[in-house]
Parts: C-alpha cells; sequence; structure tokens
C-alpha cells in the first residue's frame, strides 16, 4: 500500500511578530547573551597583564591568580568600570549624548597603558556591530569608533545594549562584573597553567564577591571614581614588549 504524502507550506513569520517576541525576551537570556564568551567581540584575546604577571612569577599557582584576579576586581574593576558604566548606562537611558561621550572619553582616559586603551576600544567597536546585527543602532558613535579618537569603550557599548534593552542598573553590573572575572580566570587557566577544577574553584570564590563590589560601585561619588592597581599597569606595559605572548598587545 503506497502512502501519501502531504506537503504543508510553512508561512515566512510575520516580521511584528517577530519583533514583539524579541521585545518579550526575559532579561535574563539578554544578559546571558551579553557576557557569553561565543559573543565574537575576541575578549579572550586579552590578559590585561595577567600573561607578563605569570611570566615573572607574580602569579604562578591557584591562590596567587586567585589574588591577582581579586585585588583587580577591588581595586580596578569595582572603582572605575562598574561605576562609570551604570553612568553610562543611565545616560544612554535618558538620551544624553553629552553625558555618554563625557564617561566614554573619561574610562578610555583611565587605561594606563596603550594596550589597555587598544582592548576597550576594540571590544567597544567590535560589541557595536554584534549590536547592530542585534537591531540596536546609535549614532553617537561611527562603526570604525575604534579608530576614531577617543574611541568607544567596552562599558559604553555594554551600557547602550543594556539601556535599550531596559535592564535593571544593579542586573547591568553584575553581567559586566561576571564576564571580566570570566574571562581573568581563563586566561589564568591557559596562562599558569591551571585545572579545569581549579578554574571553577576560583569562578566560585570571586563570584562570592561580585555583589559586593557591585553595591560599592554605586556608591561611589563622582570624585570617588579611579583606580589603584599600579603593578597591574606595569604589567600591562611590560607586556607590550614581552618576547613570547599568547595574548594580543
Amino acid at each position: 500500500m503506497s502512502r501519501r504524502v502531504t506537503h504543508t507550506h510553512i508561512r515566512t513569520a510575520d516580521p511584528l511578530v517577530a519583533d514583539a517576541s524579541a521585545l518579550a525576551t526575559p532579561q535574563l537570556l539578554r544578559l546571558l547573551h551579553l557576557a557569553s564568551p561565543a559573543l565574537p567581540i575576541g575578549a579572550f584575546h586579552f590578559s590585561q597583564g595577567l600573561e607578563f604577571a605569570v611570566e615573572c612569577g607574580w602569579v604562578k599557582d591557584e591562590d596567587s591568580a586567585l589574588d591577582w584576579i581579586g585585588g583587580l576586581a577591588s581595586a580596578n574593576l569595582a572603582t572605575l568600570d562598574l561605576p562609570v558604566l551604570e553612568r553610562l548606562r543611565s545616560a544612554w537611558r535618558q538620551d544624553a549624548r553629552q553625558d555618554v561621550l563625557r564617561w566614554n572619553a573619561f574610562l578610555i582616559a583611565s587605561r594606563e597603558t596603550e594596550e589597555l586603551r587598544a582592548e576597550d576600544r576594540h571590544l567597544g567597536s567590535a560589541l557595536l556591530r554584534v549590536l547592530i546585527e542585534l537591531g540596536l543602532t546609535t549614532e553617537i558613535f561611527p562603526l570604525n569608533a575604534a579608530n576614531t579618537p577617543p574611541g568607544v569603550s567596552h562599558a559604553s557599548a555594554f551600557a547602550f545594549a543594556c539601556a535599550r534593552w531596559n535592564v535593571a542598573p544593579c542586573d547591568c553590573s553584575l553581567t559586566y562584573a561576571w564576564a571580566w572575572v570570566e574571562n581573568q580566570v581563563l586566561a589564568a587557566v591557559k596562562l599558569v597553567p591551571l585545572g579545569q577544577s581549579a578554574a571553577q574553584r576560583m569562578l566560585h570564590a570571586l563570584c562570592a564577591r561580585i555583589p559586593l563590589l557591585v553595591e560599592r560601585a554605586h556608591k561611589l561619588t563622582d570624585s570617588d571614581i579611579g583606580i589603584s592597581a599600579a603593578l597591574s599597569a606595569v604589567a600591562s606595559g611590560r607586556h607590550e614588549t614581552q618576547y613570547s605572548r599568547l595574548f594580543k598587545s
């Protein structure tokens, strides 16, 4: 007995329905997208001085790696990146162009080495390109923003996405901090090197600190914003001319 095969025509989804569905996407999924290592912005190319710290023996095992990353999180991430990120998110929400430009320029100027400035511009412009593919566009920063002084910082592009997706201030900062911590731990795994179990222990320990760092960051006044991580700046500067490197300079 032969079977009759019935062919059904599958219609293309209505664009209006697709847009409504996109708007209804839970914020948690949006944040997971922004923090995903699969996001094609190249964060895995950079170690922020950790490679030189390993080279000269400042970081040599799990404990010293945890101390290094935790120290930077406390003296750099929580006192510069996170408070500026929140000011940028607020400025994007209010469409305050001059505030966006001012805090973006401030953040890039606060990077102490050419390597760190280049990294920030690279991540920011790469994230903007991804956001354009997702339907988020802005006239404040051109597509070639990385080549236009002062460039666009990673935090500026990240805050732009969070503002347009109505992400809460705390969630925006928590996600940004997690992405930074995860990238640093993955760099340590490659460089020290460390095993995956050590990496998970480090992430577990650092996760417990992140909410406190975010809370602290959101309480800082404008005059309190800054960094106090001189050894990290030295490591980044020395990494620019390090003879053998896994990470970009």
